[in-house]
């Protein structure tokens, strides 16, 4: 490396252009191969430092996700969850409805893929550069409780709540809900009323969402009335993915999942 190169390294350092430091070298010598103009080289460039930019903002944007896992919309299995509606969860793969503050609400039994969908949706909005955060109902709820007992609940909503123009919170009804948890959660709910997009996901049709929240019916009502007025509900059936290869093992006997629920009608609202 020469002077010159050296000078231009701590300059790159000194205007944080990492992505410009790494690449004018390639690039200058294939602008002179190729008799290229300086405003072409000058392009090339910028556009370098711009790509690596908007890839370290993915990756601060996919860290604050906090993602259990990567997981996307491409690697779901539609031909084994031949109940999921490909052609709905496709468009929304789109992430339209985010622009539109609209929530998605993923219905169906344990195991046939709505955290996988989730999580995928919410993959593919960082990737896109929208902020995102994931969490599971019960650690919202316990972290929805820390911070009201610690007097930080508005810190806390200004945050994780109203923060993320999405909100994923997985498996709501797994676990029953008290009065005020149930209270808070309609809190959040309220709080991205019209403002940004959340995506839930239940096993439990909407007809028994009170009973996941403190057997509240006036909360429960209230509480779909502003997450469904504009949202987009999947119903998904099907067999349990983490049962399949149990089932196809002869490990596992008896009624699929399927067959439980046929019969259950999962976009009920109350």
């Amino acid at each position: 490396m020469n002077l010159q190169q050296d000078r231009i390294a701590a300059l790159c350092r000194q205007l944080k252009l990492d992505g410009l430091q790494a690449s004018w070298p390639d690039l200058a010598q294939r602008a002179a191969e190729q008799d290229g103009t300086l405003a072409d080289f000058l392009e090339q460039v910028l556009s370098a430092e711009a790509n690596v930019r908007a890839e370290r903002t993915r990756q601060t944007l996919l860290r604050m996700a906090s993602l259990p896992a990567i997981k996307t919309l491409e690697q779901y299995d539609f031909a084994f969850a031949s109940g999921a509606p490909k052609a709905q969860l496709q468009e929304l793969g789109n992430l339209a409805f985010i622009e539109r503050a609209e929530n998605i609400v993923l219905i169906g039994p344990s195991g046939v893929g709505k955290s996988h969908l989730a999580i995928g949706l919410a993959y593919r909005a960082a990737m896109a550069g929208i902020k995102t955060r994931f969490i599971t109902a019960a650690d919202l709820m316990l972290q929805l409780a820390t911070a009201h007992r610690q007097d930080r609940l508005k810190a806390y909503f200004n945050r994780v709540v109203a923060g993320p123009r999405l909100l994923v919170i997985d498996e709501i009804g797994y676990l029953p809900f008290g009065r005020e948890e149930a209270n808070l959660f309609f809190n959040v709910v309220a709080k991205r009323y019209e403002r940004g997009s959340i995506i839930l996901t239940s096993n439990l049709p909407f007809t028994q969402w009170a009973g996941a929240f403190a057997d509240d019916q006036t909360l429960t009502a209230a509480l779909l009335d502003r997450l469904l007025h504009h949202a987009h509900i999947v119903q998904i059936q099907g067999e349990s993915y983490r049962l399949r290869n149990k089932r196809k093992a002869g490990t596992v006997t008896g009624p699929t999942i399927e067959n439980q629920a046929q019969g259950v009608n999962f976009t009920s609202a109350i």
